[in-house]
C-alpha cells in the first residue's frame, strides 16, 4: 500500500494493453483510487506514460512534456486501416531501395508536417472517438493538423523495414507521419513497432517518484507577504510577488506549492492552490 496520496512518476507501458487498462492495473499495484495519466499511447505501441496520483493528477498541462522521442519501425508493403499490425489486411510486394534514398525521405520531414489524424484515433467527431465510428464502418472525416517535426533519424534499413526515431511536438501521430514517409517512398506501409522513449524531461527509471518542482514548466517566483494568504486562498496584489510581472509562475509555501497567473490587468489567479509535496 502506497502511504503519500501524491505520487508523479514514469511507468513504462507494454505493448497490446490500453493506457486506461494499464492505469487500472497501475491503481491495483500502489493501492490507489485516485490516478491519472498524460498522452495516451495506442494499445500496440510501449513505452513512456506520465503517472500521478491525488492532487498530482491536476498538473499535467503544466509538466515539461515536449518535444516527445520515438522509436517506429516501418512495415514497407503492409496495408493497415489502423496504420500498424493490429489490423493488417494485406502485404504488397515493394522493392528494395537505396537506403541513402531511405534516408533522405525521412530527413525531408524536418519542419511542419501537415496531415489528416488516423481515423482510428481518439480525436474526437462530432463528440464520438473517431476510432469508435471507425470500428462501425460509419464515415470519419477528420481535419488537417499541423506539427513540428524537430529531428528525425534512420536506425537501420532492411527491407522491407524501416527503424527511425523521431522528435515531435505535442499531438503528432506517429503512424501518419510514417504513413506519409512509406507513400513518399512509393508504396503502402504501416507500423510494426511504436515505442514512445521521453516526453520533454519525462524518461522511464523504473516507476521512481519524482519531485513536481522539478517538473514543472511555469518557473517559481516568491510570495513576499504572509503564506497564510495561500494557504487560506485569499486575494492576492501582485506587488506582493517577487516577480510582478504578467505571467504563470509556480509559488512554494510552507510543505505546499500554488501555480498562479498574474494577468496584464494585474489581476492575480489561482490555477491551482494548496497542493502538497510529499517527500520519499
Amino acid at each position: 500500500m502506497y502511504s503519500c496520496p501524491n505520487r508523479l512518476f514514469v511507468a513504462r507501458k507494454p505493448m497490446f494493453v490500453g493506457s486506461n487498462t494499464f492505469l487500472s492495473q497501475i491503481k491495483r499495484r500502489y493501492g490507489v483510487k485516485k490516478a491519472g495519466f498524460s498522452g495516451t499511447l495506442d494499445p500496440f505501441a510501449c513505452g513512456v506514460l506520465i503517472i500521478a496520483f491525488g492532487q498530482y493528477t491536476k498538473l499535467f498541462r503544466f509538466l515539461k512534456k515536449r518535444p516527445k522521442s520515438y522509436r517506429a519501425t516501418l512495415w514497407l508493403g503492409a496495408v493497415s486501416d489502423t496504420l500498424d499490425i493490429e489490423q493488417v489486411e494485406r502485404i504488397e510486394k515493394t522493392t528494395p531501395l537505396d537506403e541513402e534514398k531511405v534516408h533522405e525521405t525521412l530527413l525531408s520531414f524536418k519542419g511542419l508536417f501537415t496531415y489528416t489524424p488516423p481515423k482510428y484515433s481518439a480525436k474526437k467527431v462530432g463528440g464520438r472517438r473517431a476510432y469508435d465510428l471507425a470500428r462501425r464502418g460509419e464515415t470519419v472525416e477528420l481535419p488537417t493538423l499541423s506539427s513540428e517535426i524537430y529531428d528525425i533519424r534512420l536506425l537501420h534499413y532492411r527491407h522491407p523495414f524501416i527503424t527511425f526515431e523521431a522528435d515531435v511536438g505535442e499531438g503528432t501521430y506517429i503512424r501518419s507521419l510514417a504513413e506519409a514517409v512509406a507513400v513518399k517512398l512509393g508504396c503502402r506501409g504501416a507500423l510494426s513497432y511504436l515505442e514512445r522513449l521521453r516526453e520533454g524531461i519525462f524518461v522511464f527509471r523504473h516507476e521512481e517518484p519524482l519531485n513536481p518542482l522539478d517538473c514543472l514548466e511555469p518557473p517559481k517566483n516568491r510570495y513576499l507577504a504572509n503564506s497564510e494568504d495561500l494557504m487560506l486562498g485569499r486575494k492576492l496584489r501582485k506587488e506582493s510577488f517577487e516577480n510582478p510581472e504578467p505571467g504563470i509562475y509556480t509559488v512554494v509555501f510552507d510543505q505546499y506549492f500554488a501555480i498562479i497567473e498574474i494577468e496584464k490587468s494585474g489581476n492575480v489567479l489561482y490555477l491551482l492552490n494548496k497542493v502538497e509535496l510529499c517527500s520519499y
